[in-house]
């Protein structure tokens, strides 16, 4: 498809993880046909990550709240509704005044779908298998074979119907060089400085099944300073600060609080600044992957096949003497998936990844 001078539109607003994995298919968009206008629909708070991209023209920022998320408060069907509303007379005032001549709803809801019948003009494309009567608002489908099993593969197949193919060079973040210098003076003055090891260690996420153990977690942090030198510094959304002073009131060593301290953008600096990532399934580990920083990544009620750190030089650490792994399930009784790994199993994983 010849893309050169069209607008594009990317329907892919969350979340965190799933953003990233859409980015090496606008990486080769925008490589190929670098005339071509791309612009994206994206939820204002994962924006930061695509703030200084060069192949994202535009960011079209909405404010609709997560209706999945097990820690939205009640009464959040409503306000989503009224936000998804305001949303769409806005998307729809912007859209007829200056059109797109295709777009990608990489993101396969009622909304997004939605979204993308919001533009007056072009080709909606999505994917053939998409939930919640998406399918409906679509020109062409997107058939996704058996064989590509991750969530990046299978967005990989929009690149193929594009006629445009993903180099290495394409699975990346982009970080500005403010956010790096933020990074290293953060560090700076926790003593740590340009050639100190860090862990980038992450231990929570919107799934409490996700969750390893509190001891667990402060075992496996002393481990690494005290064994191989490492600074740990334990990141995170302000949200997640109760969870990780439980974790550091139980270390013996000091670790670096960066939750709630660093905007997006500079999380992601610091990942790339990061030696190792070391935690659980989340947005934070997908950059991780892309920031060519080696994952350590803990798993259990999902499946590392479809949704673990993408491309060689990672390691996933799992019960394999388990039939309930991959269960998908966002709350369980019986937590022993993740609470049968041991600290110094994951301390080992990471040393010997690292060659520390």
């Amino acid at each position: 498809m010849e893309l050169s001078d069209k607008r594009i539109l990317i329907v892919k607003p969350s979340s965190l993880g799933d953003v990233v994995h859409t980015l090496p298919l606008v990486h080769a968009i925008k490589r190929t046909a670098p005339s071509s206008y791309v612009a994206w629909v994206i939820q204002k708070g994962f924006a930061g990550v695509l703030d200084h991209d060069p192949a994202v023209d535009e960011l079209l920022a909405i404010d609709i709240p997560s209706t999945s998320d097990p820690q939205a408060p009640p009464g959040v069907l409503r306000r989503a509704a009224v936000a998804t509303l305001a949303t769409c007379i806005e998307l729809r005032r912007r859209f007829r005044k200056r059109p797109y001549d295709l777009v990608l709803d990489l993101h396969a809801s009622f909304r997004s779908g939605l979204i993308a019948r919001l533009n007056p003009n072009g080709m909606r494309l999505g994917f053939s298998d998409a939930k919640e009567l998406n399918t409906w608002f679509q020109d062409d489908l997107i058939r996704v074979p058996d064989s590509a099993t991750h969530a990046v593969d299978k967005i990989l197949e929009f690149a193929r119907r594009l006629d445009v193919t993903p180099q290495p060079e394409d699975f990346r973040v982009v970080t500005s060089p403010a956010a790096r210098d933020r990074v290293g003076a953060f560090l700076s003055v926790h003593g740590i400085g340009p050639s100190s090891r860090v862990v980038y260690a992450n231990p929570a996420a919107r799934w409490e099944t996700k969750f390893w153990y509190v001891q667990g977690w402060a075992e496996l942090a002393d481990l690494l300073i005290e064994r191989v030198g490492a600074s740990v510094a334990f990141a995170g959304s302000p949200t997640d600060l109760p969870y990780i002073e439980q974790i550091t009131r139980l270390m013996k060593q000091r670790p670096v609080i960066a939750a709630g301290k660093l905007n997006l953008e500079s999380a992601v600096a610091l990942l790339e600044r990061a030696d190792a990532y070391v935690g659980i399934d989340s947005g934070p580990m997908h950059i991780a992957a892309f920031t060519g920083t080696p994952v350590v990544a803990l798993f259990g009620p999902t499946d590392p096949a479809k949704v673990g750190p993408y491309g060689p030089g990672h390691r996933v650490v799992l019960r394999e003497d388990l039939d309930c792994l991959a269960c998908r399930r966002r709350s369980c009784q019986d937590r022993k998936c993740l609470e049968g790994i041991t600290p110094e199993r994951v301390f080992e994983e990471t040393v010997n990844l690292l060659g520390w």
